[in-house]
């Protein structure tokens, strides 16, 4: 009796601990970001600006996230606004929720933040609305909170998009495969025996938003709409840890181990782009695996001119970035904005790469 009563007061104490040990480190944060608050305004006394905004997102050192920042923080100087990424500033790591936490505290002028639909972050949103901050969610929504705006893609445009990009790489694999010699022609019954092409579509296992749902139902429509007979295409959905590389060159590798490989495998952000690109290198599969990218990064162009990486959707991340600006601008001028904000996208391939790539034509970047 008594050592069950010694473990329960034993966890009970690691709880308090644990919890206590959060509580300090998010206001430790929060003091350090107010002192960093301050010695901004200070310093910019010479260039007042009219409002102060923050940007919330994981991966804030990536190409695509440091993209979107810029057109964000450009698109604020031009509105007398200083739009902040939130964690840069900061001497430790922390999470999303905990980034959110210190903003609201800190009482800034607004947060764009790359959300979800958690419950969590649904109850962070409507917190720092209801303490007079105004919320744009970026790229990924969280459509039960009180955000004023979301700023994206459309995903099933983009999914009907490589969805066709899909269908062209099956049927060029397809009819290649049924190539018996330069004088013998397949027939139906030789149709009928070849095998699927198999695709791979890579999917956050974390993701809580419907944006990837709407993403292969786009690859799916346009397969089942465009394909023809002779095309016969598998679809799978193969689960990535995105918690960090390490845990995503893991996914991906544990992939190249299986004995039977997919012939395309489909990329939803620049991170595992990168990753499949360099496992289909290192295990000696280019040219037998088809990878369709995600993103317009130096090494993604140059594998796509090396003939590595098939295809890729290039997102206009500076646009993006102004949009969110844009929405709070609009929302301190009108009180309302406009619910939605779409950001252009651009197939890149062999036929256009040499605009895009390194010291190209910069008007097609």
């Amino acid at each position: 009796m008594k050592k069950t009563q010694l473990k329960k007061s034993s966890n009970a104490w690691i709880i308090v601990t644990t919890i206590g040990f959060i509580l300090i480190t998010i206001t430790v944060g929060i003091f350090a970001f107010r002192f960093y608050l301050n010695g901004f305004k200070e310093v910019k006394d010479d260039n007042t600006y009219g409002q102060y905004y923050v940007m919330i997102t994981e991966e804030r050192k990536s190409s695509f996230w440091q993209s979107v920042y810029r057109g964000a923080y450009e698109r604020g100087l031009e509105e007398n606004v200083y739009v902040d990424l939130l964690g840069d500033n900061l001497s430790q790591e922390y999470s999303r929720e905990d980034l959110m936490r210190i903003a609201i505290s800190s009482a800034v002028d607004g947060i764009i933040v790359a959300a979800d639909e958690s419950d969590e972050m649904t109850q962070l949103i409507d917190e720092a609305v209801a303490e007079g901050i105004p919320v744009v969610t970026l790229y990924g929504d969280n459509t039960h909170s009180s955000r004023c705006s979301f700023v994206g893609v459309g995903n099933y445009n983009l999914g009907r998009e490589y969805g066709r990009q899909v269908l062209k790489i099956a049927e060029e694999k397809t009819q290649n495969a049924y190539m018996l010699d330069t004088d013998e022609q397949y027939n139906a019954d030789q149709v009928q025996e070849k095998q699927p092409i198999k695709v791979a579509v890579l999917v956050n296992v974390y993701a809580l938003d419907s944006g990837q749902n709407i993403f292969c139902s786009g690859i799916q429509d346009a397969i089942d709409q465009e394909k023809t007979e002779e095309t016969e295409i598998e679809i799978s959905l193969i689960s990535v840890d995105d918690t960090n590389a390490f845990s995503v060159e893991e996914s991906i590798r544990d992939i190249f181990m299986e004995e039977e490989l997919p012939d395309i495998i489909v990329c939803l952000n620049e991170l595992n782009t990168t990753c499949v690109y360099q496992a289909v290198v290192d295990y000696n599969k280019v040219g037998q695996i088809a990878i369709l990218g995600y993103f317009d990064s130096d090494t993604i162009i140059n594998a796509i001119d090396r003939n590595v990486i098939n295809a890729t959707i290039s997102i206009d991340t500076g646009q993006m970035g102004r949009f969110c600006v844009d929405a709070l601008t609009e929302y301190y001028e009108f009180g309302n904005t406009s619910q939605y904000f779409t950001a252009d996208v651009t197939l890149i391939d062999k036929s256009n790469v040499s605009g895009y790539l390194e010291g190209g034509d910069e008007d097609e970047n």
